[in-house]
């Protein structure tokens, strides 16, 4: 079956960082977490110290879940964009290689999900 052409396709993307007032996505995926069924967004500023980040961001979000009172941040396991990440915790976000639209993976060992299941 031929295709034709219907010209170029002029669009541009809705998610650029520009169009996000000086702020950047940032995507967090709890590992082993289920309940959680999609990574969550984060609009946030690049300068962003990762600490604050863990505390003003990641607790609150994750603090719904049974495991969150068990998660031991100074033994959780970090993927930045699939690659083993070790985050400086005094640095800020895009310091640390966190950009926009960035994917951390947050790996905590020993916990499994509600009763295990992975939810």
């Amino acid at each position: 079956m031929p295709v034709t052409a219907i010209g170029a396709y002029d669009a541009q993307p809705l998610d650029r960082q520009e169009n996000f007032h000086g702020l950047q996505l940032v995507y967090l995926c709890w590992e082993r977490h289920l309940m959680f069924c999609a990574p969550f967004t984060f609009p946030l500023p690049p300068a962003m110290p990762f600490s604050d980040f863990l505390e003003q961001v990641v607790k609150p979000s994750i603090s719904q879940h049974p495991d969150a009172p068990r998660v031991d941040f100074a033994q959780a396991l970090w993927r930045l964009n699939d690659q083993p990440f070790t985050p400086d915790l005094e640095a800020s976000l895009i310091a640390n290689g966190i950009d926009h639209k960035s994917l951390l993976h947050l790996d905590t060992p020993g916990l499994n999900g509600i009763a295990g299941t992975f939810n």
